[in-house]
């Protein structure tokens, strides 16, 4: 064990070592080169989509993707392994309905729902009540509508001036997957 400590020591923290004393040794000199090996997240794009049109564009070829899949609309709780998406694979499976709102821009959204109250068992593949099953959220940009427009549910006519359509940047919660708990 003592010869994996060291040895693990001198493959890992020597070249670092090097690798800093190296910058040290440029700064005293002048200025350094940038690093050939990049960081970890230096491929982290900054931001995943040029214009909230790319954004909302992705939302709507989901929908697509929903709305046209050839898979049965299956709500057992059961892990399908044959199956390449997360969402059959996972000890808490999930499957997507649409979430529709005629006041925000995309209108549609695809949301997760949990398939099983309890999480599958990865020994027996059976549904465990023991553990739950819970959504997990996240917070999504939408353009939500300001004021209601004639003729839209919810909206009581009124003699008043008609309301111009404007749209306000929000974030709105929704459901992207599910996860087991104890």
């Amino acid at each position: 064990q003592l010869l994996l400590c060291i040895f693990t020591f001198a493959m890992v923290l020597v070249p670092e070592a090097k690798d800093q004393s190296k910058a040290a040794k440029g700064r005293r000199r002048g200025p350094t080169r940038p690093p050939t090996a990049t960081p970890a997240l230096a491929w982290a794009p900054a931001n995943s989509y040029s214009s909230m049109e790319d954004y909302e564009h992705s939302i709507q070829d989901m929908v697509h993707q929903l709305r046209n899949s050839s898979e049965p609309g299956d709500t057992k709780c059961q892990v399908n392994l044959r199956l390449w998406r997360s969402n059959r694979r996972s000890l808490s499976p999930w499957a997507y309905s649409i979430n529709h709102d005629a006041m925000r821009i995309p209108a549609d959204i695809p949301e997760a729902r949990c398939l099983c109250a309890g999480c599958i068992n990865p020994f027996t593949m059976q549904e465990d009540r023991t553990m739950a099953s819970i959504p997990i959220y996240s917070q999504l940009p939408v353009r939500r509508l300001l004021c209601q427009v004639p003729g839209e549910v919810g909206h009581k006519p009124s003699g008043k001036k008609k309301c111009p359509k404007k749209y306000q940047t929000v974030m709105e919660t929704i459901a992207v997957g599910c996860t087991c708990i104890f």
